[in-house]
């Protein structure tokens, strides 16, 4: 276990905390405050218990660049809003200015360093620019989770020069998402969605180790579905992953999990709402006609599965649910799931994104903050942003 915040003295000290406010933003507003929101808990203990609060995030990929239109400005007003006082924002990550700002800094007060990206030494985790960051503080706090599996400056390089504990939400989720497999309620239903094979190859294997039943829905299905000689039409597919494909079918063969695929499907011929669609089987898809959806038996047995279960591990939709109708099979699983007696855990931005907007959030057990993350822990790997963490004395 991780040495928490919570286990720390923060009175008077100078505490870098990395927080993933990723947000989407739009017309200078933050559209989502998810993610703040999930960031609060650690940030007002800090801010209750005396620390001088320095925040650090990415926003989007500006690869070193400073982008206008990724500044954390509209993130520093929303945060300011939401703790109901002001909190500064600065327009640089390191260097005198943000030094002095930072010396000035009175207990319990906080300021938002600029986009962390905009730093070339950022994603390349550079010793110096690490070293920079790790100067102006007394503590690193790791509270990202959602990039904890980046080595980067922020999440691990200041790991090197100051001591390091894990934040609120990062046990929280280091404790919810090791222990639904570490000693789950069977059966342990897994639901895999989203576009590509190829980003989610070692949790399909690790899940036919683990689950009960893996469930496969979305554009990965896809390529399973190819790979069992099945007509795509125009689907989109990996062909390339065709081959591994019939390699994992035949591993689940030989496993204790039972891996389904869609018996049936929604097909057009256009990604539009107005466009025309059919339900066919599986291994119906018709020429110049694509598959965007599962059908409503697969659905139902899909449903049925999640429903019987004690766990369920869900990651990314299982159709274009943002192209309604191509949103049913993907609402029908999640009201099972959410109707369900399961401690259930949701992780990755799209299904993340569908659940609340089906509005069934609260019937939830735990909703990951992470998407990479969330994969590669349940993969079993060791998350950089999280080995670098002081380790708790075991009494």
């Amino acid at each position: 276990m991780k040495l928490s915040v919570a286990d720390v003295e923060v009175k008077g000290k100078k505490v870098l905390l990395r927080v993933d406010f990723n947000v989407p933003l739009g017309n200078g507003r933050v559209k989502d405050d998810t993610r703040i929101r999930a960031a609060l808990p650690t940030i007002v203990d800090l801010l209750q218990r005396g620390a001088r609060l320095i925040l650090v995030s990415h926003l989007g990929r500006p690869k070193g660049e400073v982008r206008p239109e990724l500044r954390l400005d509209p993130v520093a007003e929303r945060l300011s809003e939401l703790l109901g006082r002001t909190v500064r924002k600065l327009d640089q990550v390191v260097g005198p200015e943000v030094e002095n700002a930072v010396n000035q800094l009175a207990d319990g007060e906080a300021l938002l360093l600029e986009n962390v990206r905009f730093e070339k030494g950022e994603e390349k985790n550079d010793p110096a620019f690490a070293r920079q960051m790790a100067h102006l503080a007394d503590l690193f706090v790791n509270d990202a989770f959602g990039t904890a599996h980046r080595a980067h400056a922020s999440t691990a390089g200041v790991a090197e020069h100051i001591p390091a504990v894990a934040g609120l939400l990062m046990i929280k989720e280091i404790e919810n998402l090791s222990s639904c497999l570490e000693q789950p309620a069977r059966p342990l239903v897994a639901i895999l969605g989203g576009a590509k094979v190829s980003d989610k190859l070692n949790i399909i294997r690790r899940f036919l180790e683990l689950a009960d039943t893996l469930l496969i829905g979305g554009g990965m299905a896809n390529t399973f579905l190819a790979a069992m000689d099945y007509p795509m039409g125009d689907s989109f597919y990996e062909e390339e992953m065709v081959g591994r494909a019939r390699d994992i079918l035949e591993a689940a063969e030989e496993s204790r999990c039972c891996l389904q695929l869609p018996v049936d499907l929604a097909i057009t011929r256009e990604l539009t709402p107005e466009a025309d669609f059919k339900v066919v089987p599986a291994a119906g898809t018709l020429e110049g006609w694509k598959a965007v959806d599962i059908g409503p038996e697969t659905a139902a047995f899909y449903s049925e599965a999640a429903a019987a279960a004690g766990t369920i591990l869900w990651n990314g939709p299982l159709g274009v649910f943002e192209t309604p109708p191509f949103h049913r099979g993907t609402e029908a699983v999640a009201r099972a799931v959410a109707g369900s007696r399961a401690f259930s855990i949701i992780g990755g931005g799209d299904i993340v994104a569908a659940i609340e907007e089906f509005g069934l959030s609260e019937q939830i057990s735990f909703i990951s903050t992470g998407g990479g993350a969330t994969l590669e822990l349940w993969e079993g790997k060791e998350l950089p942003g999280i080995a670098v963490l002081q380790d708790k004395e075991v009494k």
